[in-house]
């Protein structure tokens, strides 16, 4: 039983990254095509309306494809409870997601180009330059206050509580790993690390999920120069669902976590059920991510998706976006912003800032992934 949900796992996870990928061309904002600052009215274009199908088309039959390849791969060869066939599916999991990326990727920056031509035939381009600001900020919706994040200290101290509740129970020897048909495959002394384990892996994706709220709320707003009022009200309630959204969606999988953790080390679940309500948790917030995109659209794009489409491009930022996704501008002062291909959040390359925060975070993740390690090792 436990192969076929893996299997299931995998073709969830595959299906759903798929779906996204397909979906990105029809979510951007209307002056944005495959990256590309385009008339918001050309989004009728016939040549556009084309392109993106394809796309989308492309997308989703290359995931269907790559579901079946993978699900049968990982059934073929050694099983699944061998070193070589747990290596063989982290390969295939792994290796399809990149891939629909890599492939997503390509895709894009070919109908980037046929996009660009069409742009350079028709002759678009901004022949003016409008500079909007919004004003009353208080009637926008916002980001929700970081202070919401204080929510994670009660869920981990619940979780200590319960480890401390449970610990004399827990037997001897704790089951810390399984391998992909259910057996235990790696077991650790009962002490108090084995308590402190759970608490520490909620303590640092706390502190991811708060980093990710922190850089929405100091993300650079964007505003339409044709519909000031309008882009503003709408990227505020896109920022607004999304924070909301991270904050409730990072509790649920912290909490999550810390429980079935402590229930599996008391032996009050397997550790295989353990395994598969986190699994469950995880993809019912990829599933709820996928359907905010949908609703609001990258930064609100459909929030106002009956707003009238002009001829004239107001504003042209192209030349900062490399191969359409990298930006690039030292003139902005923005650490974050808005992506140009897909649904989020990027950051402007040309900041020393940007380049600190992502050396640090690196330097903290291999060093939380040494120190579990060893706490447990």
């Amino acid at each position: 039983m436990e192969v076929w949900m893996i299997l299931l796992l995998i073709v969830c996870c595959i299906f759903m990254e798929g779906l996204f990928l397909a979906l990105i061309p029809w979510l951007q904002r209307r002056h944005e095509c495959f990256s590309v600052t385009v008339p918001a009215s050309a989004q009728a274009d016939p040549r556009l309306r084309t392109l993106k199908q394809r796309y989308t088309i492309l997308m989703v039959v290359l995931t269907l494809v790559l579901s079946v390849v993978v699900s049968a791969a990982s059934l073929a060869g050694d099983s699944l409870s061998t070193l070589a066939g747990e290596i063989r599916f982290v390969i295939l999991l792994v290796g399809g997601a990149l891939g629909l990326c890599l492939v997503s990727f390509v895709v894009m920056l070919a109908f980037r180009k046929k996009v660009q031509a069409i742009k350079a035939a028709e002759g678009w381009r901004a022949t003016s330059s409008r500079v909007s600001a919004a004003v009353s900020e208080g009637d926008i919706p916002q980001a929700i206050s970081l202070k919401w994040n204080l929510a994670y200290l009660p869920v981990i101290l619940m979780s200590g509580v319960l480890g401390a509740v449970l610990y004399d129970s827990m037997p001897d020897m704790v089951a810390m790993n399984m391998d992909l048909s259910g057996n235990v495959s790696n077991w650790t002394p009962k002490s108090p690390s084995v308590v402190v384990f759970p608490l520490a892996v909620q303590a640092f994706i706390a502190a991811c999920f708060v980093f990710s709220h922190w850089s929405i709320s100091r993300s650079k707003r964007p505003l339409d120069p044709s519909a000031p009022a309008a882009s503003a009200l709408a990227y505020g309630m896109f920022a607004r669902a999304q924070s909301i959204y991270l904050v409730a969606g990072g509790l649920a999988l912290a909490a999550v976590l810390g429980v079935v953790f402590m229930l599996s080390s008391a032996e009050v679940i397997g550790l295989g059920v353990a395994a598969m309500m986190v699994m469950a948790v995880a993809m019912l917030l990829v599933i709820g991510a996928v359907g905010i995109s949908v609703v609001y659209g990258q930064a609100g794009s459909r929030v106002f998706v009956r707003l009238q489409g002009e001829d004239l491009i107001l504003a042209d930022e192209d030349a900062h976006w490399k191969l359409g996704v990298f930006y690039f501008n030292p003139e902005d002062p923005s650490l974050f912003l808005p992506e140009r291909f897909g649904v989020g959040w990027t950051v402007n390359l040309a900041r020393p800032a940007v380049w600190a925060i992502m050396i640090a975070g690196v330097v903290i993740t291999v060093g939380f992934v040494v120190g579990i390690s060893l706490l447990v090792g």
